[in-house]
């Protein structure tokens, strides 16, 4: 009876230490993370803002982490198919991705069903408004003399671009349509995966307009082949000290904005979200981050987990009434 009673015993110690050891597991793990490379999805194209920004802060995060953070851009369905691949994949922290202003507005247009909330958000980190670039070898000398154009300009004949059907950048050239008096399809949309497309396209004559923020039309802009008339913004950015605002030039008080924050997986552990979010903070504060932000003129807006989360709920309801006002929104 004795050495039933004391083989149960042990059995049930080994049980016991068992369950321990599979409810320490976990813990170990997220004490020990990162232990392996991280894959940070960035829903737009290369050469883009959004590709820009991603690659500076996972360059920073790889440095502070000590594990390669490596870039992946997953394009296609005006960002549906990145944002798509960041709110699927595991939640274990070596999973994460771009999240931009489009999440904001993609469900309204019922192009997906995914939203902030699909989300862990870590940390906002970039906030810009749009400019209104125009080629070089165009006949378009100021801001007035486009918009002179395109009142004049039967519907449809002038062409822009600059992002997915329904993206931020249309949003903003509609807003700038209705703030002049006409419809919001006068001037032709033409979907594009991100500016630099958009972009090379206007450089090639393919089209009239980009509406997109003035750093992703740097390059081309430095190189002659692109001009910026004017930002949506409430003022102008120090960056770009000799473009104005379309208040100054044209008396309309619009104004909008692209963002861009990363986020993971809903269900990340707390401790690895905690453990992310100050590694972004880490990056932000950086002379690095700044010095690259500033070089391209990029807009800098910081926002830690929670405050992300809360600052995206004011977008979408922001977005949600823009888009009805434009028509785009579907239900």
């Amino acid at each position: 009876m004795t050495d039933f009673i004391d083989r149960r015993t042990v059995l049930k110690g080994a049980a016991a230490a068992g369950a321990a050891s599979l409810i320490a597991a976990p813990a170990i793990a997220q004490a020990n993370y990162p232990s392996r490379p991280i894959t940070m999805v960035c829903p737009w194209g290369a050469g883009g803002g959004t590709d820009a920004t991603a690659r500076i802060v996972a360059q920073l995060l790889e440095k502070d982490l000590g594990q390669p953070v490596n870039v992946v851009n997953r394009t296609g369905g005006s960002g549906v198919v990145g944002h798509s691949a960041i709110a699927t994949a595991a939640p274990d922290g070596y999973n994460i991705g771009m999240l931009t202003v489009e999440i904001a507005m993609m469900h309204h247009q019922g192009l997906t069903e995914l939203k902030s909330t699909s989300y862990t958000a870590l940390g906002l980190m970039n906030e810009d408004p749009p400019g209104v670039q125009v080629s070089t070898s165009g006949p378009y000398k100021d801001i007035k003399g486009l918009a002179d154009a395109i009142k004049a300009a039967p519907p449809g004949k002038l062409k822009a671009s600059g992002t997915g059907q329904g993206g931020i950048w249309h949003l903003a050239l509609i807003g700038w349509l209705v703030a002049m008096g006409l419809k919001p399809d006068h001037v032709a949309w033409v979907p594009s995966n991100g500016a630099a497309p958009g972009m090379q396209d206007l450089a090639a004559g393919g089209i009239d307009i980009v509406t997109c923020s003035v750093p992703e039309a740097r390059a081309m802009i430095d190189a002659g082949k692109a001009k910026s008339l004017a930002i949506m913004a409430s003022e102008r950015n120090p960056q770009f000290k000799d473009v104005p605002t379309l208040n100054e030039t044209l008396g309309i008080n619009y104004s909008i904005g692209a963002w861009r924050g990363i986020g993971a997986p809903k269900g990340l552990p707390p401790e690895i979200a905690a453990k992310l979010t100050a590694a972004l903070k880490k990056a932000f504060d950086s002379k690095d981050y700044k010095d690259f932000m500033n070089s391209r003129g990029f807009g800098m807006k910081f926002a830690d987990g929670p405050g992300f989360a809360s600052f995206m709920a004011a977008s979408d309801a922001s977005m949600a009434s823009a888009m009805k006002a434009a028509g785009l929104a579907k239900g």
